[in-house]
Formats: C-alpha cells, structure tokens, sequence
C-alpha cells in the first residue's frame, strides 16, 4: 500500500486519486438528482407531480438539510462500529437504491427515494473524506492541497452531472435520466473495490502503523534522527503540538469554525436559487434550466490548480497562511463576490428610466459577464473554505473521533442550506438591497474569525 510518507513527503499516494475517482462518480450521480427535482417535482408534461413552487421548495429545503445532517450519524457508526470504507460501500448501495427508484413515477417512490439518499449520504460523505486525510502522516502539510485536489473531484463530478442530465432529459425525459445515476454510483463502488489495496491505510486510523519517529524532543526540525527527513520531522513536531492540546479545546475550536461556516453556506447556496433567478431574468445571456447549475463547478475545475500551486509557491518560501487564515481569505472573497452582483444591481436598477418598477420581472438586463464574473470570485472563496474545512477537521480532530467530526463539518452546511430561505426576501428587497446584505453577513463572519485567530490558533497549533 501506499501512503504519502512512503512515496515522498511532496508527492501524494495513489490512494489520493481512487478516493478522486470514487468522490467524482458518487457527486456525479448525486448532482444528477439534484439538477433535475425540483423541475420534476414541478413538470406538469406528465412525468412529474405539478407541485407548486411552495410546495417544491419546501420538500427541496428540508432534503438538502437532512442530507448534510445524516453524515454526523454515519460518521459515528463509522468511527464505532464499520470503518470508514466499509461505512462508504454501504452508502453507495443505498445511493443507487434512491436513484433507481427515482426512475420510478411515484410518490411513494420519491419519498422512499429521498430516504435512501439520506441515508447514503450519511454513511458515505463524511468517510470518504475522512479517509483522505487518514492517507496521510498526521501533521502532514501536503493535507491542505489533497483536500482541494480531492474537492476538484466532487466538482469534475458536479459539472459532468448537469450536462448530462439535461442530455438524457431532452432526449428521453426524467425517468431515464434519473437511472443515469445509478450508473455513476455504480462505477464509484466498482473503483473503490477494485483499488481498495491503495486505501487500506486509510480506514480506522487506530489499524494504520505508526509513523516511524523518535520521541517528541528527537524530531526537532533542526536535528531529525537518522532516517527521517527535515519535511517528515516537521509533520512529526506540528502532530506532536496537535496532540498536547486536550480534546476539548480540539472540538470546541472546531466548533466554532462550523459556526462560521454556516454564514459561508447560507450566502453560497443562493446559487440554487437567487443568483439562478438573477441570472435568468436580468442578464441578456439566459442561463437557464439544468445547465445553470454547471457555471460553479466550471469555475473550481479551472482554478483548482492555480490556488494549490499559488499554496505551494509560498510553502517553499515559508509564508503559508495557517488554514484558518485561509478559511478569513475565503470569507472575505465571498463577500467581494455578493460585492460584485450588488455593483451590477446597482447599476442595472439605475438606468432605469422614472417610472418604471425595479421590482418588476425583468425590468433591466445586464452582461452576463457580471454573473460569470461573481462566480469566479465566488468559486476563489469556496475553494478556501470548502476544502480547507474538510482538512482542517481532518488535522485537528481527535482520531477516535474524526468521522463524527467531520459530520459535525456536513451538519453545518446542512444549517446552513436551511438558512438559503433568505431567499424568500428576494421579491420583498430591491436585488441590490438583498445582495448587499448577503455581502455584508459574509463579511462579518470574516471579521469574527479574524479577530478569533489567535485562540483558534492555540487550540490548534500548527494547522
């Protein structure tokens, strides 16, 4: 088997890139779905149940919300009872049974559906990504790029979905392309079972073999014993100042940052709703439909790899900013980017000649540029955030308990997609008040972290 400590402390283990290929294809069949519900729900050709908007958006809302709350329960039984990689085959199965019966034109189908992906997320999220950092030597700072190296694939997955979904929509309608699905979990059961050799070390950390260093005081970054290089003593000395800082400080810094993050997914996840119905209605490019949901995860494949060597250009010169630090950068750009539609609103609702109503439907249109260009700098905080998140759950919490932990990181992002129902003030604001607002929440989030660093950074010393 290979591990990152075996193959090369600035390289990464093959069984980096089976748990990118199995996280790809499990998105993949995952935003499959998610492209397409809610205008199922809402299809009145008779494949669908002619829901109202309400009504859609509701059982939407609460879906989304379960799905991240489930991986705190599959996290636990995983760190308990399962192993993570037995706990992600198990969530596999039940993601193929929810979409399978998906492709099946009923209610009862739906609801038992929506359970089975319920389900299937909580015992597959939070594992595979534990098993990503368990791949690794505990301090390791090759943890950061993995994650964001491991995120590409979710949105390689992300992006492929819609496009094929709209495909096998327009040509064969729902049914078809819900079963769709079914073949992109299939193929990421298959890759995890096929190369499982190359992540045996990352299930149950406490199965894994120690790292081969002397004690503590021999692993100085001065003076490594014989054997172990200048790299892997600085993963031993980073793990070795983790592990002095009790449990509790561990958990309750971790608990802050999910906190914070709420804020991040609240703003963020108004992708799947306002900036869609933005887009749509006051732009002159229409970017509508199942395609829409393509724009985001265009975006993380293009800068995926810019920001991680950006991260290792300044790991050679020593000046890497801590993960939190990073996570205060990500805040800050999410806010710039609701800054960007707000100048666009503003803009759009100015031209506006005397009389006519700015709330109404359309009533100015602006490039899309603006909309292409608010989502770069969106997608630039995601990518120090979203990431940076899992890696720092992966770094920080105790082993005994890093799948629930990394739950408690889904559980989060489950708040805060139920908080996205800010979206309702959408038709009661102006979209320059309502941007501005979602900036100015992003914003203070940044200026809370920021002034918490430095007791986040002594409860989690060199992360």
């Amino acid at each position: 088997m290979s591990t990152a400590s075996e193959t090369g402390v600035s390289s990464h283990p093959k069984g980096l890139y089976v748990l990118f290929a199995t996280e790809m294809w499990e998105r993949f069949s995952f935003y499959t779905m998610i492209a397409m519900f809610a205008l199922y729900m809402r299809d009145t050709t008779g494949q669908g149940f002619a829901w109202s908007v309400d009504d859609t958006q509701a059982l939407y809302s609460n879906y989304i919300m379960f799905v991240y709350v489930s991986p705190l329960v599959g996290g636990w039984i995983a760190d308990k009872k399962l192993g993570y990689r037995r706990a992600v085959m198990i969530g596999g199965l039940f993601f193929m049974a929810g979409h399978l019966l998906l492709s099946i034109r009923s209610m009862t189908a739906v609801y038992a559906a929506l359970t089975c992906l319920v389900i299937g997320n909580g015992f597959f999220k939070p594992n595979v990504s534990a098993m990503v950092g368990n791949l690794y030597t505990e301090g390791s700072h090759l943890k950061d790029r993995a994650y964001n190296i491991f995120y590409m694939g979710i949105n390689v997955g992300a992006f492929l979905a819609p496009v094929v979904a709209e495909f096998m929509k327009s040509r064969f309608g729902f049914h078809p392309a819900f079963a769709v699905a079914v073949g992109g979990m299939a193929i990421s059961i298959f890759i995890l079972w096929k190369w499982k050799r190359y992540i045996e070390a990352a299930d149950i950390p406490s199965r894994r073999g120690a790292t081969t260093v002397a004690d503590t005081a021999a692993v100085a970054v001065d003076a490594p014993p014989h054997g172990v290089s200048h790299q892997e003593a600085a993963n031993a000395s980073r793990r070795a100042a983790i592990d002095a800082v009790p449990d509790w400080k561990r958990v309750g810094a971790l608990l802050v940052i999910f906190l914070i993050v709420i804020v991040f997914w609240m703003v963020f996840h108004q992708n799947g709703t306002t900036i869609t119905y933005w887009g749509n209605e006051n732009t002159n490019w229409k970017v509508t439909g199942i395609i829409s949901n393509a724009i985001n995860p265009g975006w993380v494949i293009i800068l995926t790899f810019p920001v991680i060597m950006f991260w290792r250009w300044l790991d050679k010169k020593g000046l890497e900013p801590s993960t939190p630090t990073k996570m205060v950068f990500g805040m800050v750009l999410t806010a710039a980017a609701f800054l960007v539609f707000f100048i666009a609103a503003k803009i759009g609702e100015g031209s506006l000649p005397q009389g006519v109503n700015p709330y109404a439907l359309g009533a100015y249109k602006m490039s899309p540029l603006w909309l292409l260009g608010a989502y770069g700098v969106l997608t630039c905080g995601e990518l120090m955030l979203s990431p940076m998140g899992l890696s720092l759950v992966s770094k920080v919490a105790p082993l005994r308990i890093r799948g629930i932990m990394m739950g408690g990181w889904f559980v989060a992002t489950g708040f805060g997609n139920k908080l996205t129902q800010i979206g309702q003030l959408w038709d009661d604001w102006l979209h320059s008040t309502f941007w501005i607002f979602c900036s100015a929440c992003a914003l203070a989030m940044a200026f809370v972290l920021l002034i918490l660093l430095r007791p986040l950074k002594k409860a989690m010393p060199g992360v």
